[in-house]
Formats: structure tokens, sequence, C-alpha cells
């Protein structure tokens, strides 16, 4: 994941991404375009990956005495999202000088978006390899323990980023301005491990998937009813898709970038300034689209939401019910004390005269 540092020292690090200075200054036209897409991140994406992150924890966590593996791996999914949605306001809006003029604002804000990125892909990467066991039946229905496997997953995504980060510090340990986002053997790690790996991975889970539900359909004679299994493959693939989709042409930029190893003095993030902004505001997107995969791809997750809804409108109906209940009695006495005050008598006889 890389970031504007710009304003660090030239013999700290060796790349240098100048967006905010060369957006501003050399060319404001580029600088209003970022302004326009980090807009539309906000006014559009932001929106739907704040508030749908938030709704998939609680409407499963209402109904957490029935969550499947699936759902399980969801919620944990959302939560690594929310990390990265709040932390976008941060990011997207990093066009001016002033984001990441301190050393310790840029090593925090790239440890928080590394680990929730590492945990992102390896829940979908898990997810995947999960529904390929249920439908196999390699391991019986689907994977053992799987609230062992997410505290896994976030042990191993903590060590894959703190580690690193430790090392780096101690080699820079005299450096009062070094970011370790920016070393060149962190962004390789960030490409094999949380990119290519997990595509050769998910690729080859599907593809074995593709070839057992390719046999299960030539086997069965008459048409059957979809499966629930298939339906939440079909949401998991989704929402592989677009971790993919959206995730892509930021490691295919910092790819070229590490290739081509600056031998010329310059960095992608200098030459095309406006696109490496495009590609950071794709990247964060990902986790706004996951919770509209989840509403309209997951079944289970539909189900829950109805009952949620269903269950507020009896609770507020009978709220209301008892509100309205008070509000007449507490009227009818008023206009009891009312009608003993000015010597009036509207009340029915029997209630005036409960002997007769």
């Amino acid at each position: 994941m890389y970031v504007d540092n710009s304003i660090f020292p030239a013999q700290i690090n060796d790349s240098k991404a100048i967006i905010s200075d060369f957006l501003l200054a050399e060319n404001p036209q580029h600088y209003i375009i970022s302004l326009f897409l980090s807009s539309l991140y906000i006014i559009f994406l932001f929106p739907v990956g704040f508030i749908g992150n938030i709704l998939i924890l609680v409407v499963n966590l209402y109904h957490r005495g029935c969550l499947t593996a699936p759902d399980l791996y969801f919620v944990n999914l959302a939560v690594a999202d929310l990390a990265l949605v709040a932390d976008s306001l941060i990011e997207v809006f990093n066009l001016k000088r002033g984001y990441y003029d301190r050393p310790g604002l840029c090593t925090f804000m790239n440890l928080f978006q590394q680990g929730n990125m590492y945990s992102s892909v390896f829940f979908l990467t898990w997810m995947s390899f999960d529904r390929f066991v249920a439908l196999t039946g390699s391991m019986g229905r689907s994977i053992p323990h799987p609230r062992l496997s997410c505290c896994l997953i976030w042990v191993s995504s903590s060590l894959l980023t703190v580690l690193p980060f430790a090392i780096t510090q101690r080699q820079h340990a005299g450096d009062l301005h070094f970011c370790f986002a920016n070393v060149s053997q962190i962004q390789w790690l960030e490409v094999m491990l949380g990119f290519l790996l997990p595509f050769c991975i998910l690729g080859l889970c599907y593809w074995r998937i593709a070839r057992v539900l390719a046999r299960s359909q030539k086997a069965q004679d008459s048409p059957q009813p979809r499966p629930r299994r298939q339906k939440a493959l079909r949401m998991i693939s989704g929402a592989v898709l677009v971790f993919f989709l959206c995730w892509l042409p930021e490691n295919v930029f910092i790819s070229v970038h590490l290739l081509r190893g600056g031998a010329d003095g310059g960095t992608l993030w200098q030459d095309y300034p406006l696109t490496g902004h495009a590609v950071r505001l794709a990247a964060f997107s990902n986790s706004c689209l996951n919770p509209l995969i989840y509403n309209f791809l997951g079944e289970t997750f539909r189900d829950k939401l109805r009952r949620s809804f269903k269950l507020s409108r009896s609770i507020s109906g009978k709220y209301l019910r008892v509100s309205a209940l008070i509000s007449s009695g507490h009227a009818t006495c008023c206009r009891a004390n009312q009608s003993a005050h000015l010597g009036l008598n509207i009340l029915p006889q029997n209630w005036a005269n409960p002997a007769k």
C-alpha cells in the first residue's frame, strides 16, 4: 500500500509519491479531478460502506445464535471493511500537503491499512476454500472450528503487518523521518501475499468447484432446486470478483513501479499522480461494495434482516398501543380534574355515583 510521502527527505526513502504537491502546483486541473473523484467516493460509496457494514454486524450479532460458517466469516470481513472505510476518510482527501508530514501518522495509517487489507483478502480466500471443501466433501460438510479459523486469520494478518514493520524500524532506528510503507520489500510482500498468492488459491478452488458442479448437473436426471450451499457460493464468488476488480489496478500500478525500479529517477506516482489517486479510490471501494453483495446475494442475511424488521415493527406497534392507552388514561384523568375544578360533570353517571 503506497502513500504520498513527498515531504519526507529524499535521502530517507527511495520512492517518493508527490501527488499532493504535483497536483496542486504543477497541474491544478489534475488536482480538481482528484478532488472530484474523492467527493464522488464520499457522497456515494462511503455511506454505503459505513452503514452497510454496521448493518451486517448488527443483524448478525442479533441473530448470533444461528450463525453459519460463511456468516461468521462475513461478520469478520465486515469488521475489517468497516475499519478501512473509516480510515478512507483521511486517505482519499490526501491531496494537500499536511496529512503525512509526521512519520508517526504515516506509520500508523499504513499499519492500520495493511493489517485490514491482509485480513480482508485472507477471509475471502478462506471463505472460498471453505465452500470448496463443502461442495467437494473433502473434509466433510465444511471446515471445522470456524471461530478458531477467524482467530488464526486475524493473528496471521497482524504478524504479517507487525513483523516487517519491526524489522524495518530496527534497520532505520536513527531515521526520524522514516516511514516503512515506502520500502520496496514491504511493497513486494503486499503484492505477493496480499494479491498474487490468494489469486492462485482462489483460481484453483473455483476451478475445482466448477468441475464438481458440472459433474453434479450431468448426473441429475431432472432439474433440482439450487441447494443453499450453492447460494452461499454465489455470494462468496461475487465478493471475490469485486475484490480483485477493485484491488487489481493498484497492485498492477505498484508492480509496474517496482519492476521499473526508479531507474530514471522518478516514480509512477510522480509521472501519473491522477492515476495513482484513482487506483487508491478503487481499492477502498471494495470495502464499500461488500455489504451490497452480502445484501443482494446473501439469502440468509435477507431472512435475518426481514425478521429483524418484523420484530422491530412488532415492538414498535406494542409500544405505540401502550403509549396510546397511557395517553388516553392520562387525558381522561385530566378531563375529570378539569370538570371537578369547574363544577361540571362530563363523566358517565356510574363514575360519579358508583353506588347506583
